[in-house]
Order: C-alpha cells, then sequence, then structure tokens
C-alpha cells in the first residue's frame, strides 16, 4: 500500500538521495548549496509559516553562493507561490511524484545484461549520463548521497543502451538520473532498468520504489504510469527570466 506515503515523504527522499552539498536556514526558509548540481539541489524551500521578508533575505543568501535565487513550491506553499509570482518569478519544470510497493513491481526478471548494478559508476555510465546533460557535478551529487546506493548500466542488442542511479532513504528506494541512449528508446530498457530498481530495494531491505519526473517528459510519464505507480504529488520551481 502506498496510503501512508505522502508528497512530504517524497520531498525528505529527494533530499536524502540526492543532496545538496550544504544546508542552512535563512529565516523560515532552508537554503541549498548546489554546486552546480541543478535545480533540485539548488533551490529554496520554506520550513514553517512564511515570513514575507525573509524572502529578500533568501535571495541575498542564494546570491551569495552565486546562485541564481530559486524556490521550490511544496504542497501546501500556496502563499509563497503567490508572493513570488507578485514579485516577477515565473513558474518552471512542474514536476510529478510517483511510488509503487517495490514487489508489486518486481515480478519479472529483465534479462540479466539489461539492468546490471554498478557502483562506483563505470566509464561507459558516465558517458552515456553526460550524452544526456548529466555531467560531473550532478555525478558529484550521487557520489555525495549515503549508502545504500547503486547505479545501473543497460546493454541491450550488444551494445550500451542506458544507466541510473538509485539511492534508498528510510526503506524507500529512489530512481535518479535515468538515461537512456538514443538509438536505443522505445525497446524496453527503461522499463528493465525501474523492474531491477524494484528488485534491488527489496534485496536491501527496502519496501517502496518512487521516481520524480517533469510533467513535459511524456514519455517517461507514460511508462511510469503503465507500472503501476501512483502519483503521490507535485512540486514545482519559481525563478526570475531576468534577475
Amino acid at each position: 500500500m502506498t496510503s501512508d506515503i505522502t508528497a512530504h515523504t517524497l520531498y525528505d527522499l529527494i533530499d536524502g538521495t540526492w543532496p545538496a552539498a550544504a544546508t542552512h536556514s535563512c529565516g523560515c526558509f532552508t537554503l541549498r548549496d548546489g554546486q552546480g548540481g541543478g535545480k533540485r539541489v539548488s533551490a529554496a524551500t520554506l520550513n514553517g509559516d512564511l515570513v514575507l521578508d525573509d524572502i529578500a533575505a533568501a535571495e541575498a543568501g542564494m546570491r551569495a553562493l552565486n546562485q541564481q535565487p530559486l524556490f521550490q513550491i511544496r504542497e501546501g506553499d500556496t502563499e509563497l507561490d503567490a508572493a513570488l509570482e507578485a514579485r516577477g518569478y515565473e513558474v518552471v519544470d512542474p514536476v510529478i511524484m510517483y511510488v509503487i510497493p517495490a514487489k508489486e513491481l518486481a515480478t519479472e526478471r529483465p534479462p540479466r545484461t539489461a539492468a546490471i548494478p554498478a557502483w562506483e559508476p563505470l566509464q561507459i555510465m558516465k558517458e552515456i549520463w553526460a550524452e544526456g546533460g548529466i555531467g560531473p557535478a550532478r555525478l558529484e551529487v550521487m557520489n555525495r548521497a549515503p549508502m545504500p546506493k547503486t547505479g545501473f548500466v543497460s546493454r541491450w542488442q550488444d551494445k550500451p543502451a542506458g544507466t541510473s542511479f538509485l539511492g534508498m532513504h528510510n526503506g524507500i528506494g529512489m530512481v535518479h538520473a535515468l538515461e537512456i541512449l538514443p538509438f536505443q528508446r522505445r525497446q524496453g530498457v527503461a522499463r528493465f532498468l525501474m523492474l531491477r530498481a524494484a528488485f534491488w530495494t527489496l534485496e536491501n531491505g527496502g519496501t517502496h520504489l518512487a521516481v520524480i519526473c517533469t510533467k513535459a517528459n511524456v514519455g517517461a510519464n507514460r511508462l511510469y504510469s503503465s507500472l503501476g505507480m501512483t502519483v503521490v504529488g507535485e512540486y514545482h520551481y519559481r525563478c526570475k527570466s531576468t534577475d
């Protein structure tokens, strides 16, 4: 069952499996030092009741980290969302969060070479990630993530096919950075990687598997829905096109 897993469970899971280099409090906000690792590790989040004057302090704090002011809007952050819109912030990258009991997905073992656990990442994994725009700064995020964690590499039809990263936190495995080489797409490789992630989660004492995906990624959302994964929440970012 997924009824006891809420959106806030997955917000904590994201922080636990895809961590910023450092975090610190700034009034009612948590600021993240992302060190180039992308929005998830760089965005400020509301921690408690909104104090409007703290927005300017958070903006200054992010600039001090050489980061463009960026806020992640989570479930219940309606007042913050409206305040940022009034300050000229635009919505960026709405994200959907999915979860499924791992045993419901771990029903069919994929072919062995279609999803091989490997950590630290092999060179071919780094190359596949790099081709998808996942460079050294995001690899450093993976390196920072605590154990248990793993990567997966896929070979399909005797050629490299894809890779992904999986971290686990409080019994839930979360898949990040799932990347399939363009010529290997639409052949079930991503499905194989997700199935193997479910088995790995169970083998390492976990109970559920989760993943996040931008709303714009129609193919990935279709995949996760087809696997029977349940939507448990959403979030989006607010940033300014010019600052």
